[in-house]
């Protein structure tokens, strides 16, 4: 028989992180969403970031996965995904401090002190850099190049869509370092600080979310910079991309839920023709296939999210959350804002702005497209059975 309850930790984990949502988080929402509407930048401010991560650490909620040796909480994939669906609960993006991602843990001795750990302090800001102008889902297309002289790499190439690009301290960069090898041997990545010479300029969306294009003219790398070692870049990249991926649609559940939760209220208090609009059965049915869709990508996420703690290969597991997690999310949050009717499309309401990140959950860090293509490569080609996701 198949346990669907949450343990004793678990639970008391998404309690907190609940309650802190509701107490620290939902309160600014209005404001923040005056602030945009007042042509401010979208999203808490660093004043305010500081403010709940500090608030957060006094009760040791520090380094969600980062490992206990490094002074986080070390918590398992499945928790992990719990918290970030009750971070889902609010449009405002933030994350818990103390954390670093999962390849900086291949620096060498030297390279942790200068770039591991003061980003779990968070002393420092770093940036994943592998999407290019021309080279998105398709990794492998990668133009940057290094060329080496003498003990230092030559960088030159253009970055785009970099998240936190424009904010970062240092980049984890990925460059064409032997063009016969290819990306299976020939991409290396690189530990590149801004002071080297890159810059940045940020990209404005339709969203929250300000990616940023990094610009590398002639920017000089210590050979001693190579993270994990050369001409192994882009096997790096992979394990990067292939972390969280679950938790994408993870959030987008907790968004559903509050979103859902904000539709069925209305209905019961909007009125038409003498009733309200939840007698309506096209109302009722909006409502239903929703509640429907969150539970099936609660057990989708779940689900990879255990294969990434068991230590399977959850790609495949991962590619079908985060499909079904953007087409669905997105049409649930199409049917809230239509039950809303008018004042779902204002913006004095968060509907809209719900509406607008979520359509990013389609695109990023790989598209639908990407999704079904590793899906159906997957079952095509034999690695995946039909049936067998549980063997």
């Amino acid at each position: 028989m198949i346990d669907f309850s949450l343990n004793e930790e678990q639970r008391a984990v998404r309690d907190w992180v609940r309650t802190f949502v509701e107490r620290e988080l939902m309160p600014l929402e209005n404001e923040v969403l005056r602030r945009e509407r007042e042509g401010h930048p979208p999203g808490l401010n660093r004043e305010e970031r500081i403010r709940l991560r500090d608030l957060a650490r006094k009760s040791d909620f520090w380094g969600v996965e980062t490992p206990t040796e490094y002074g986080g909480m070390g918590l398992d994939p499945i928790t992990a995904a719990i918290i970030e669906i009750e971070l889902g609960r609010t449009f405002l993006t933030f994350k818990f401090g103390g954390e670093a991602d999962n390849i900086l843990y291949h620096c060498n001795e030297e390279q942790k002190e200068r770039y591991l750990l003061p980003t779990i302090n968070g002393e420092k800001r770093s940036c994943f850099a592998i999407t290019e102008p021309g080279a998105g889902s398709d990794a492998k297309a990668i133009r940057a190049r290094a060329v080496r002289e003498g003990d230092e790499w030559v960088i030159n190439g253009e970055k785009t869509f970099i998240t936190g690009g424009h904010e970062a301290d240092f980049t984890m960069v990925f460059a064409i370092t032997d063009p016969e090898k290819g990306a299976n041997g020939g991409v290396t990545c690189f530990l590149v600080d801004r002071d080297m010479g890159w810059t940045s300029e940020p990209i404005d969306t339709m969203g929250e979310r300000r990616p940023a294009a990094l610009i590398f003219q002639d920017v000089r790398v210590p050979h001693a910079n190579i993270l994990g070692e050369e001409g192994k870049g882009f096997a790096l990249a992979m394990q990067w991309i292939g972390k969280g991926r679950y938790l994408l649609p993870a959030r987008a559940i907790g968004s559903c839920e509050r979103l859902l939760d904000m539709a069925i209220e209305y209905a019961k208090t909007r009125e038409t023709f003498g009733a309200p609009i939840a007698d309506r059965q096209a109302i009722q049915w909006m409502i239903a296939d929703s509640q429907v869709e969150i539970e099936a990508l609660r057990l989708l996420v779940l689900h990879a999210a255990w294969q990434v703690g068991a230590g399977l290969d959850s790609r495949h597991a991962q590619s079908i959350a985060k499909l079904f997690g953007g087409v669905k999310a997105n049409e649930i949050v199409d049917r809230v804002l239509q039950i809303h009717g008018g004042m779902g499309y204002t913006r004095e309401l968060p509907i809209e702005r719900f509406y607008r990140d979520l359509r990013l959950l389609r695109i990023f860090e790989g598209t639908d497209e990407i999704q079904r293509r590793t899906i159906a490569r997957d079952l095509l080609k034999g690695h995946v059975k039909v049936g067998a996701t549980l063997s």
